[in-house]
């Protein structure tokens, strides 16, 4: 157990933390200490435009020592999505994997910056995970309704809520009106020769297509 006053040193530390990312946000980042707890936080990642995670939320955690800001903290990330094994620590430079490396001047915007672009490359470690480009989109897609579902997640973040249920709304209601027309269009056009042209288009079409890298 760390002195009383460490421990007050490392809560005085989060709290500015806290207002330091509030009035000076980044981008694509947001995180929320536990009410109950200043020790762990949660955090969003916004997959950034141009890049495979386009569209998602990506919800983590950082549990933080009551050594802070002299020791590192631990981070998870909780969304599926094609980079990190979810509810398993990460092996990053500014986690408790390398405290050889952790530098105490660096905050939770830093640690998030640090993790953001990391989460772009494609550098192996201990935690992450080979995916293609195709299957980080599809999570990036599904990220939203999953999310939706984590109680934490509705609790600290209710405007990501909102936005990811307007988002949802157009998504639900636009598939069955593309489903009505492509079936409509199908009956008004089809023929068995348009469906042998086609099925012979869509094999030439796959075998043309180069499997996308990760």
């Amino acid at each position: 157990m760390p002195p009383k006053n460490k421990a007050t040193l490392a809560t005085n530390r989060l709290k500015q933390d806290y207002i330091h990312l509030k009035t000076d946000p980044v981008p694509y980042i947001t995180a929320e200490p536990l009410p109950s707890n200043i020790f762990e936080w949660h955090y969003i990642l916004e997959g950034p435009e141009n890049s495979p995670y386009e569209g998602g939320y990506y919800h983590g955690k950082i549990i933080f020592p009551e050594m802070f800001p002299f020791e590192p903290p631990s981070i998870y990330m909780i969304t599926p999505n094609g980079r990190f094994e979810t509810d398993t620590k990460l092996c990053l430079s500014m986690t408790d994997f390398h405290p050889e490396s952790w530098n105490p001047a660096w905050t939770i915007s830093t640690i998030l910056t640090g993790l953001l672009s990391f989460m772009l490359e494609n550098i192996p470690t201990e935690g992450s995970t080979d995916s293609s480009n195709v299957v980080k989109r599809r999570m990036a897609t599904e990220s939203l309704e999953f999310n939706i579902k984590d109680k934490i997640f509705c609790e600290l973040f209710p405007e990501y809520v909102e936005e990811i249920n307007e988002v949802l709304k157009v998504r639900h209601d636009f598939l069955p009106q593309a489903a009505t027309t492509s079936s409509d269009n199908t009956s008004n056009t089809s023929s068995p020769l348009d469906t042998f042209t086609l099925n012979d288009e869509a094999g030439q079409a796959s075998e043309d297509i180069e499997t996308p890298t990760s």
